[in-house]
C-alpha cells in the first residue's frame, strides 16, 4: 500500500479498519473488547473510525495480543558504529535544531 499517496484521514481510516478486522477475527463485539481492555465502547468505535488516542491503541493491541506489531509500526532506531564512535560511545539525547545546523554550514563555506 502506498501510504504517501494517501491523505492522513485515509491512513487513519485504513488503520481503523484493520483494528476492526482484528476484533472480528477474534469474534469479539465492540462491547466485549471494550470490557476486556477497560475502555468504553465509544473508545472502540472511535478507534475503528480512525479517531483515537495512542493510549487506546496500546490498550487494544495488548488485549488482542498484538503488542509485537508495534515494532513493525515504528521500528526501533538503530545507530551505526560510525555514529557511535563519533558520539564517543554515548547515545544522542538531543537534536541541535535547524539554527545551529545553519551556523555550522555557513562556517564551513567561509
Amino acid at each position: 500500500m502506498d501510504y504517501y499517496s494517501m491523505t492522513d484521514g485515509a491512513i487513519l481510516q485504513e488503520l481503523g479498519a484493520r483494528f476492526r478486522d482484528l476484533r472480528l477475527r477474534r469474534n469479539l463485539t465492540q462491547q466485549e473488547l471494550a470490557d476486556r481492555a477497560a475502555l468504553s465502547v465509544t473508545a472502540i468505535k472511535s478507534l475503528e473510525a480512525g479517531r483515537t488516542r495512542l493510549q487506546t491503541v496500546v490498550s487494544v493491541l495488548r488485549e488482542l495480543g498484538r503488542l509485537d506489531d508495534l515494532d513493525q509500526f515504528i521500528a526501533p532506531p538503530g545507530i551505526s558504529p560510525i555514529q557511535l564512535a563519533q558520539l564517543g560511545g554515548k547515545k544522542r539525547e538531543r537534536a541541535s535544531g535547524a539554527r545551529r545546523r545553519a551556523t555550522h554550514e555557513s562556517d564551513a563555506t567561509e
